[in-house]
């Protein structure tokens, strides 16, 4: 069975709350759930992990390729436009990811249209809220 985690940066625990007028209403436990159900219809497994932390999304980056993961869904949050780690672990990896994002980083503010990870990764999904997690899927499932 194919192998597929899905990797939320700072701030997204708090999705289904957090600024509700922009992100919506739907919790990170909920979009987990909407891709699960999607990814077993195809046999796909998928695992999920949220952390505040940089470190420890390196860290779990890390752990996918010895762990026989096919690909990486990520919404790295802000770390989406400064974090060369982030993007260098992808890179080091060599891990297939498909990066996304529940708005549309482009039409906000200027700093948020920048996203040092999108080289690294073989598709950018923005501006489909909860849906775009499972249109990763599919993109990493076409690959």
């Amino acid at each position: 069975m194919k192998k597929v985690c899905i990797i939320n940066g700072p701030n997204l625990n708090l999705l289904g709350t957090r600024e509700r007028e922009i992100y919506g209403t739907t919790t990170i436990k909920q979009i987990v759930r909407m891709v699960r159900r999607h990814a077993a219809k195809k046999g796909v497994r998928v695992r999920s992990f949220q952390s505040n932390s940089e470190g420890k999304l390196i860290d779990k980056i890390h752990s996918l390729a010895a762990r026989g993961y096919e690909g990486l869904i990520l919404n790295p949050g802000a770390y989406t436009h400064y974090s060369y780690a982030l993007r260098d672990a992808i890179s080091a990896t060599g891990v297939k990811a498909v990066e996304v994002h529940i708005t549309d980083i482009e039409a906000r503010e200027e700093f948020r249209a920048v996203s040092v990870i999108r080289d690294v990764c073989i598709g950018q999904i923005k501006g489909l809220g909860p849906e775009g997690y499972v249109r990763a899927l599919d993109l990493l499932l076409s690959e």
